[in-house]
């Protein structure tokens, strides 16, 4: 199933499932949100798969005239993983690492598809990053490598958007990774059953038509067994944590000239299987003068 968060014309936002043209609202079946759905395993799949062979036309919505909003506005963590490409390593002048490097952003970086990426006024550099990304299912806590697929509900389109100026002062990054828009995610999340190896899916990022980012998962150093094993051996991860698994060569920072992002940009995040993640880009505004 591929599950999103939308809002119809007339409604809040709630859960529903893209079937076909359509996507069924999930809020009349008692969830009011996505969280709601991972959360309750099993037998929550079960419902909703229930629900959607009886849903009464009022919760079926037209997919093309619904919002669709990030699958999971606010997650309780978002886990980003950096240097998880050898390719991109390299272009960082950086070393492979011999553990993944882990960084996280806050739920209010994100955004969904469509949404603006706001660049903000106190960064000169922001760039693009595309990303696969999955998403926990039951948590847990010193989960082995080998029960991993246990754990992982599904699996959606990530952007790292990085303003590098602000991620390079430090030795810490998180601060050039968060800015509120940084976090684009969706259009949905495909569950675990509709991606047969994780580990064989082409990642490509297009701005404004143009290919910047081509590569695919088999490439990643740390894939999502030794991800999950390493993450439950320092903290409890939890039913709808994001874990974006990092990004490919072909950064703007990296290229000669650097190719930072403009406004009127539009990005585009395509990995195989997770629809199109599609999001213009626009300067934030002026501060207001309050004197």
């Amino acid at each position: 199933m591929r599950f999103v968060t939308f809002q119809s014309s007339s409604g809040a936002p709630e859960p529903g499932v893209v079937a076909g043209e359509q996507v069924i609202g999930l809020g009349p079946a008692g969830f009011p949100d996505l969280l709601g759905v991972i959360a309750g395993g099993g037998a929550a799949l079960a419902c909703v798969a229930a629900w959607m062979a009886e849903a009464p036309l009022s919760a079926r919505f037209d997919l093309a005239s619904a919002t669709l909003l990030a699958p999971i506005p606010r997650p309780p963590k978002i886990v980003c993983v950096g240097l998880n490409y050898a390719d991109h390593a390299r272009e960082s002048g950086l070393e492979l690492p011999k553990v993944p490097t882990i960084f996280a952003k806050f739920p209010t970086a994100v955004i969904g598809p469509g949404a603006e990426i706001l660049l903000p006024k106190a960064s000169a550099q922001p760039d693009y990053e595309a990303e696969f990304a999955f998403v926990v299912g039951r948590g847990g806590r010193y989960i082995p490598a080998s029960r991993w697929r246990e754990h992982v509900f599904g699996y959606t389109n990530f952007n790292d958007v990085s303003a590098r100026d602000y991620q390079m002062a430090t030795s810490q990054w998180i601060m050039g990774k968060t800015f509120d828009t940084f976090a684009p995610m969706g259009p949905w999340i495909a569950t675990a059953d509709e991606i047969g190896d994780p580990h064989a899916l082409d990642v490509k990022l297009t701005l404004n038509g143009e290919i910047m980012q081509s590569s695919n998962t088999r490439h990643l150093i740390f894939g999502v067994p030794a991800l999950i094993e390493f993450l439950s051996s320092v903290f409890t991860l939890e039913p709808g944590d994001v874990v974006s698994t990092g990004t490919p060569a072909g950064v703007g920072f990296a290229r000669h000239p650097p190719r930072y992002l403009r406004p009127g940009d539009e990005v585009v995040v395509e990995v195989q299987g997770l629809g199109q993640l599609r999001n213009p880009v626009r300067a934030e505004a002026a501060c207001p003068d309050l004197s």
